[in-house]
């Protein structure tokens, strides 16, 4: 298999991970854990499987001037990133966060503008303007009364955080795939990650009543641990060093779909007019910021 095809096959195999991670963190929220216990419970689960990956990884010594950058790389995807989308996953539905973490590639082409003055043309002003558009339509228009979540507009509020941390850490890793081994950086990452989110996350984890959790919730930690936590990071960060971004940024459309359709076909959630007039503005949104200006003749 070409380095290419494995790299395809990596964003496509993180996309589907992520689409089911909906629904299966949603579904033990917060009955066994709430979401900051649950965040802890992934950095360290994810700590502890890197650092036991990286015997088989290189030997790489960080250089000292690469630090404030993995702090940040950190701080961005690990910590504000996590911390906001599992309690917004709390608070929402399933649906509305797989179309709200959409808009990353809007929030990257924004930074991009700010940081790099990547050229800022009138099909991509549209997209950004589609893109929130649909956004704030969910949070302004898809409030529901359901008892499994208690504050839909609030829960996607934080959603967008979550995609503007993330995107910030796209735009900050990106160097670092370049130097080091993805086992190297990801070590760093999540063990860091325990030391930030601890204070934060420490009682939320101590209620959690752990000799009496069901085995079926039990797997679903599990999953989310090693799949969502472990897994799509490495097969995030090895398909970036093959893939150009706007490559993997087609897969964005992707986890949306096989989240809606996982979510529906698992009875977690259902479609209503607003979510569909939100998720079609923000794909067509997404579309036209990701979509490469044709080149002068």
């Amino acid at each position: 298999m070409d380095k290419r095809t494995a790299a395809l096959l990596a964003a496509f195999g993180a996309s589907l991970i992520y689409a089911v991670n909906h629904t299966v963190a949603k579904g033990i929220m917060p009955t066994y854990i709430k979401p900051f216990g649950f965040i802890l419970l992934r950095v360290v689960g994810a700590a502890a499987l890197f650092w036991i990956a990286a015997f088989w990884a290189p030997k790489e010594k960080i250089d000292r001037k690469d630090w404030p950058r993995i702090l940040g790389c950190t701080v961005f995807g690990m910590v504000i990133n996590m911390l906001m989308f599992f309690k917004g996953l709390q608070l929402s539905t399933p649906i509305n966060s797989s179309v709200m973490i959409t808009i990353s590639p809007i929030m990257v082409f924004i930074l991009s503008a700010i940081f790099i003055k990547e050229k800022i043309t009138i099909l991509r002003t549209i997209g950004i303007l589609l893109g929130f558009s649909g956004a704030l339509g969910l949070i302004l228009f898809g409030a529901e009364v359901r008892q499994d979540a208690p504050n839909i507009p609030l829960g996607n509020a934080l959603f967008i955080i979550n995609a503007a941390s993330y995107a910030i850490y796209l735009v900050m890793v990106k160097p670092l795939t370049a130097k080091y081994h993805s086992f190297t950086l990801m070590k760093w990452f999540f063990l860091l990650a325990i030391v930030i989110n601890f204070p934060v996350t420490i009682s939320e984890f101590n209620e959690v009543a752990w000799t009496s959790l069901p085995f079926d919730v039990i797997l679903k930690m599990a999953f989310v641990v090693v799949g969502t936590t472990f897994f799509t990071y490495l097969l995030n960060v090895f398909a970036l060093k093959t893939l150009k971004a706007s490559t993997i940024g087609a897969f964005i459309y992707l986890q949306p779909l096989l989240a809606i359709s996982f979510a529906m076909a698992m009875g977690a959630d259902s479609l209503n007019l607003i979510k569909v007039i939100s998720a079609v503005l923000v794909f067509i949104g997404v579309y036209l910021v990701t979509k490469k200006p044709k080149a002068l003749p």
